[in-house]
Order: structure tokens, then sequence, then C-alpha cells
């Protein structure tokens, strides 16, 4: 269900740590706006966090008049692969996305990478 909400993001941006889950669209909003520096009303961004039990994660989400916030909670004894950079936010693709709802990590060592074809790098 939530990869379709971040299915045509252009950006998807992981707030790394723990985020307090009380917090809601409006603390969420101007989380991003001052710790980030970012702009959260930005209709193609996509911000992800996780609390600190790593069972949770909120994506909040502009939607031309509005934000939307979405809510995921893991079931039992389960956790997310929350990465653990001194960064405070790192952009990812739809597809680590993916994974990250999966349980993988982000980094998926061997899954094969999207090349780009330019007539300079064809070996035909």
């Amino acid at each position: 269900m939530l990869n379709r909400f971040t299915a045509d993001a252009r950006h998807i941006y992981l707030a790394i740590g723990a985020t307090d889950f009380r917090k809601q669209i409006s603390s969420l909003v101007s989380m991003v706006q001052l710790q980030f520096g970012m702009d959260p009303f930005a209709e193609a961004c996509i911000f992800v966090f996780c609390n600190k039990k790593k069972d949770s994660v909120k994506i909040l989400r502009y939607d031309r008049n509005g934000f939307i916030l979405a809510h995921k909670k893991l079931m039992e004894k389960m956790k997310f692969q929350w990465p653990k950079d001194s960064q405070m936010v790192r952009e990812i693709s739809a597809k680590q996305v993916e994974w990250l709802l999966e349980g993988l990590e982000i980094k998926q060592k061997k899954a094969h990478h999207d090349i780009k074809i330019s007539k300079e790098n064809i070996c035909f």
C-alpha cells in the first residue's frame, strides 16, 4: 500500500535516526523545514520517519492543498532495517523504499543496478 504512495515521487528522503512518534503533521513539517532545511511543500518530495523501536514508519507528503501522513506499524517482533548514518537526511529511490518496507536493508549489495545506455558505452 505505501509503495503506491511513493511511486510517482521524484525525491524520497529518510530522516535518519529515531523520530518521536507523538509528532503529527505540523510538527513533522516544522522538523523538515527547521532541522533539515528542506521544503515540505514540494509535491514531488516524500519524507520517511522511523520510531526508536524501529517497528513503525511515518511517511509525509504534500498533496496540492494539504498534507498526507501515512503510518505503518509492524506486528509482533518485526523491525525495519533503518540505516545508522551520521547524516540527518538521506535521499533514496522508490526501490529502496520497497526494500525497506519488506524488512530488507536499503543497500542491497547483490541487487542488479540500473545502467544508463549511451552511444559511448555500447559494446556491440
